[in-house]
């Protein structure tokens, strides 16, 4: 059993603390009087069930069941966005594990987190004439001679956060990308704000809108917010991830001065914002359990969910499955090398709290791993 089933929370406890309001943490009348009086029943009792929903720890495997049996003696390459990526590293390692059931050889190329890095090894890649590539956490665009090559030389590629949207894809040319639908995390990001203050939030929204991706993910976290009346953006801010390191604690010191109490939780397209912020709100005299009460809606990776179960500036997580999402590029190159279509499976969101995780560093589908070994053969 996964082991963030080992403390599986009811969906009715989890409602009872959505209607709590569950800001004890606050410390403030202020924050008290806000979760007493819900500012949008309508929504709320629908981010309330939303919430509840994603929240569940004990997720069942709603992936496929049935597909070709394993093509042996393939060969993948990796092409990582950046090893440094928690996300990045965490599907290669995912990929590494599947392709070792199956039999397959497979060799991961960082792309050190550049442009030119990551030409030189894709270029490495189309030259090692592998059966398939991996485009791991990067926009296709950045390579687009190599992906024409790969394409003139009939090696497929599949994607992990290279387009922005789940399957398929003709430009580029993909037999598929892997990645949760970024309209369901935004929305279920806002949902958990909106059902955890009782409709009554002051928020500060982080986001790069250098990335089309992350601004339309923040856009839509926004969005979201915006249909209960009782919840407030107070800040869109426009922090690059590149900069979040030297940039975050100047930031967080500003909205600070500018907001005080009134900022009582913060949404941001990335998990790592709040390992930045972290330090800013401490010197604050901030309370790690205490508002601002800060969701990524990011990858998942194992530093956020040390916050979250450590209740340090971060109390929830919309997490990637990276080990399952790295097992289903396998079985999607699987697919087209027995020249069947991809599986068409989209991987549901799910939150993660302290309350649910059962301590585990990251979060997967119960029985993905049976699943895909049973369709292999294996």
């Amino acid at each position: 059993m996964h082991p963030t089933r080992k403390a599986v929370v009811s969906a009715a406890a989890l409602l009872v603390m959505a209607t709590a309001g569950c800001d004890s943490g606050a410390g403030t009348t202020a924050a008290r009087k806000d979760s007493a009086k819900p500012g949008c029943p309508t929504t709320l009792s629908r981010a309330k069930e939303a919430v509840a929903k994603a929240e569940e720890a004990n997720a069942p495997w709603r992936g496929p069941t049935t597909g070709p049996e394993a093509v042996h003696g393939k060969s993948l390459v990796y092409i990582a966005q950046t090893l440094t990526n928690p996300g990045v590293a965490g599907v290669a390692q995912g990929v590494q594990e599947a392709a070792k059931i199956v039999g397959w050889r497979v060799r991961t190329l960082n792309g050190q987190g550049t442009p030119a890095g990551i030409r030189a090894a894709f270029k490495q890649a189309v030259a090692l004439k592998p059966d398939g590539i991996v485009v791991g956490g990067f926009d296709p665009e950045i390579a687009a001679e190599s992906v024409e090559k790969a394409n003139r030389a009939r090696i497929p590629l599949i994607g992990w956060h290279a387009t922005a949207v789940p399957g398929p894809s003709e430009d580029p040319q993909l037999v598929s990308n892997i990645t949760s639908r970024v309209e369901d995390v935004a929305k279920i990001s806002a949902d958990w704000i909106i059902a955890r203050s009782n409709g009554r939030a002051g928020v500060v929204l982080f986001t790069d809108a250098s990335i089309p991706f992350a601004k339309r993910k923040s856009d839509l976290i926004k969005k979201e917010l915006a249909t209960c009346s009782g919840t407030k953006l107070l800040s869109y801010t426009d922090l690059p991830i590149p900069q979040a390191n030297s940039r975050s604690i100047g930031e967080v010191r500003s909205l600070l001065s500018r907001f005080g109490r009134r900022w009582t939780y913060s949404a941001a397209i990335n998990d790592l914002y709040f390992r930045h912020a972290a330090p800013a709100l401490r010197a604050a005299g901030k309370g790690g359990a205490g508002a601002p009460f800060n969701i990524g809606a990011g990858d998942g990776d194992p530093s956020a969910f040390e916050r979250v179960n450590g209740k340090e500036f971060q109390a929830a997580t919309v997490p990637e499955p990276l080990s399952e999402q790295g097992w289903q590029i396998v079985d999607e190159f699987n697919r087209a090398f027995a020249g069947a279509p991809d599986s068409g499976y989209v991987a549901p969101v799910h939150i993660a709290t302290a309350a649910n995780s059962g301590g585990a560093l990251s979060w997967d589908s119960e029985g993905y791993r049976q699943a895909y070994r049973k369709i292999w053969g294996g």
